[in-house]
């Protein structure tokens, strides 16, 4: 079998993620694309000697020297497909200032398309609708830069002035916060940030941000990943639920169930008694809980009932 094209492929890859990032290590470029550490050395001696401007620091990565720029290059049609759903994604799920720095970027990305597959996208795009499980509002229309903020911060390691208020106490207050990462679970985007006004870590929700501004203080803390934090889910406050759920509706549950603390199932009486040690009781799980809550009766506790309640109530006054 004639491995050139392979190679070559590769080669040119490899020149591309050159490009994307500031320093590229070789196990990452070797992990990529399934290989050894050996074929990559030779892939980037390859490239030096065909005058591609590299350098290395050994123990650290490769880089290309600054000023360096490939020509644009040409995609094919499985990558111009996987811009529609990005496009949608972002579309539906970022605040309104990051919505519009990327719709910019996707006219800039189109322009470099062949004819033919600036058709083929757009006889595409046009039907892939994505849709929401909820229609809260994700972001305060006081802060539509939210997202935008966060990551200035984060890349910048830059503290953030957050004005934010509480789901439970129903007050606001203003804090200094070091963002660590920014993630999206169950309808919301959240961020963990060290918190200099609780000399901890939290988690805030977006929506429930009124103000968000960076400031010029840097970061007095070196922090790890943000999976390193949302690992340690047993400093996490939890409540113990339990729901009798009919049968016919308990094996559709199986996905979205580990997702909210499931912890065993048992039967009972031809339904299914579901057990969770669950992380937000106040609104995330009365959330889930109604789009299958005809179906279903939680036994414990009372507070899980009280705030399905309050949900319910809102969400009418809504349609009123």
């Amino acid at each position: 079998m004639d491995e050139t094209p392979k190679r070559f492929d590769r080669i040119v890859a490899i020149l591309i993620q050159l490009q994307s990032k500031k320093i590229v290590r070789a196990q990452e470029l070797a992990d990529r694309f399934d290989c050894s550490l050996r074929t990559i050395y030779r892939d980037i001696r390859t490239l030096e000697a065909s005058g591609v401007p590299i350098y290395s620091e050994a123990g650290v990565g490769y880089a290309l020297m600054e000023g360096y720029r490939l020509p644009p290059v040409m995609f094919t049609r499985e990558e111009v497909s996987s811009f529609i759903a990005a496009e949608k994604l972002m579309q539906k799920f970022t605040d309104p200032s990051l919505g519009s720095h990327y719709a910019s970027a996707m006219y800039k990305l189109k322009s470099v398309l062949r004819s033919g597959d600036k058709d083929y996208l757009s006889n595409i795009e046009s039907r892939v609708l994505m849709q929401t499980a909820t229609t809260e509002p994700m972001f305060n229309d006081n802060s539509p830069n939210t997202l935008a903020v966060l990551f200035e911060g984060i890349a910048e390691k830059k503290q953030i002035l957050l004005t934010y208020k509480t789901f439970d106490k129903d007050e606001t207050t203003q804090r200094n916060l070091e963002p660590v990462g920014v993630f999206h679970d169950h309808n919301n985007w959240y961020f963990l940030g060290y918190c200099h006004l609780r000399k901890d870590y939290r988690q805030f929700r977006t929506d429930r941000i009124q103000e968000i501004k960076k400031t010029e203080l840097d970061f007095t803390i070196e922090h790890n990943s943000l999976e390193t934090y949302l690992s340690q889910t047993e400093t996490i406050p939890t409540t113990k639920v339990r729901l009798l759920i009919d049968k016919k509706i308990a094996r559709y549950l199986a996905t979205e169930r580990k997702y909210h603390g499931y912890i065993s199932e048992k039967e009972v009486d031809e339904k299914i008694e579901m057990t969770f040690m669950c992380r937000d009781i106040e609104n995330a799980f009365p959330r889930w809980f109604l789009m299958f809550g005809d179906y279903a009766t939680i036994l414990e506790p009372e507070i899980l009932k009280t705030n399905t309640l309050k949900l319910i109530e809102v969400n009418k006054q809504r349609l009123l």
